[in-house]
């Protein structure tokens, strides 16, 4: 029979104990030869034995321990210190509150009687004049009689002025323009027997009537500046010819009125359609052309418009009437301009005297047409009198004048706020029809004029001035062959 070998039941697989055991073994040769195994192996040691003395001496270790205890010290207090300020301010501000709180008010200390006092102050008002201001309190009966009473509440207002006396010698007149006499040599003999004109007075007398109207109800008043706009007005007479002049010193204050179709056919919408625009000067005549005036077409407008709001049921009694009125004039103003033509103070050099000197029956007051020569700095300028103006200010002349004196000058800024222009007048000396405007000839009747009182000073001439406008062109002849009048 064949041998069989015996089975084995166990059943064979990977050692894994015996790997772990080899694996364990080796670790522990090679670990204590690398970083790791080597602080594992201190640590195992440091167990068993104390520690070898380092390099380190043990006091320097202690003293930055100490050091760093004192930080957290210093640094815990400093904190406690801030919490425990902040604690006592809380308490003692909550205590504060409740002491209020609980306290009772202080009583006030009495009062018998009222302890409104008298006070004022000084200011200067916008016109110039300085204002002082004064409150008075004096003690009254009970409020319902005093409501009553007409004098418990009431004010006093006083305005103190000094009227300037006039400027009567030639030391006095060159104080504003010490050139007077050299422009006009004639003047120490003019001056030899002064007369202050009687309009000087009347025009300050006109100055403080506006100024009590004013005041009284409580107005703004005439400023400073205006009240004392002349320096003097004179009647003079020259001592060998007769000739007489009207002479006023004053400043410039600029008109710009004034129309003529014939010279200016066409002006700028704004003044066209403006309702303060001033068409007319005191100086006119008949009209050269058939052109017709720029602003007979702005009147003509309004005229439209004044009939439409008449027509309207709306429009009231009182509105109604006033519009009546307000187209006549305007009619009138409209006829006027289609008849006559007027100088321009935008091209035409002339000045202004108030009305009440056109219309006095004075010999020595201007008229209008009269020649007037302006002195001003080192120039003479010739002129006519153009205009009429207020009867309580003085110092006015064409916005063409003005620019000439100072190029800035407008309507809205005078060419010169001092005391320093001459106007010299020559009453009497208007031509017998008024006619346009001949620069020319103007000039020339001022110089003969100056030769009647002294003439010209040595190196001195008189402005000429230049033509701004174009010549009117001629008027179509009439039926018969005549040119219309």
């Amino acid at each position: 029979m064949s041998r069989v070998a015996p089975r084995n039941d166990k059943k064979h697989g990977f050692p894994w104990l015996r790997a772990s055991v080899f694996v364990l073994v080796l670790a522990a040769v090679i670990l204590p030869f690398t970083p790791p195994g080597e602080k594992i192996l201190r640590g195992v040691k440091n167990l068993i034995r104390p520690p070898a003395p380092v390099a380190v001496a043990p006091v320097d270790q202690e003293d930055i321990e100490r050091q760093l205890e004192a930080r957290l010290r210093e640094e815990f207090e400093q904190d406690l210190q801030k919490q425990l300020a902040e604690f006592k301010k809380q308490a003692a501000e909550e205590a504060k509150r409740k002491a209020e709180a609980e306290a009772e008010p202080a009583p006030l200390p009495p009062i018998s009687s009222h302890t409104a006092a008298s006070g004022g102050d000084v200011r200067t008002l916008r016109s110039g004049i300085p204002f002082k201001s004064e409150v008075k309190v004096e003690k009254g009966t009970i409020a319902s009689k005093e409501r009553k009473a007409a004098d418990s509440y009431a004010a006093e207002y006083t305005l103190k002025v000094r009227l300037p006396e006039p400027s009567k010698t030639l030391a006095e007149l060159e104080t504003v323009n010490p050139r007077l006499s050299k422009l006009l040599p004639g003047m120490p003999a003019l001056l030899e027997k002064p007369e202050v004109s009687r309009w000087f007075y009347v025009l300050y007398e006109n100055k403080t009537g506006r100024l009590k109207q004013d005041a009284t109800r409580l107005n703004e008043l005439l400023t400073k500046h205006n009240f004392y706009d002349c320096e003097t007005i004179l009647n003079l007479r020259h001592p060998q010819t007769g000739r007489k002049v009207f002479l006023l010193q004053a400043e410039m204050d600029v008109v710009s009125d004034g129309s003529d179709g014939d010279r200016l056919p066409t002006m700028p919408d704004e003044i066209v359609n403006s309702t303060y625009y001033q068409p007319f000067t005191s100086y006119g005549w008949p009209k050269k052309t058939s052109t017709p005036n720029p602003m007979i077409a702005g009147f003509e407008k309004r005229i439209g418009n004044a009939n439409k709001e008449l027509a309207d049921p709306a429009t009231g009694a009182e509105r109604k009437t006033w519009l009546r009125e307000r187209i006549k004039m305007l009619e009138r103003w409209t006829a006027d301009l289609k008849a006559r033509s007027y100088l321009i103070a935008e091209y035409d050099p002339f000045i202004v005297i108030p009305v009440n000197l056109l219309t006095a029956n004075d010999p020595f007051a201007p008229k209008v047409g009269d020649y007037a020569v302006v002195a001003h700095g080192d120039k003479l300028y010739p002129a006519i009198v153009g205009d009429g103006g207020p009867t309580f200010k003085v110092g006015e002349a064409s916005l063409r004048m003005a620019k000439q004196i100072n190029p800035r000058a407008s309507s809205y800024s005078r060419p010169e706020s001092d005391l320093v222009v001459t106007y010299v007048v020559f009453p009497g000396s208007r031509e017998e029809k008024n006619g346009p405007p001949d620069y020319e000839k103007w000039r020339t009747r001022c110089e003969e004029l100056l030769k009647e009182c002294g003439g010209l000073g040595e190196g001195v001439e008189l402005h000429r001035w230049e033509n701004l406008l174009p010549d009117p062109a001629p008027a179509p002849a009439a039926p018969g062959g005549e040119a219309p009048r």
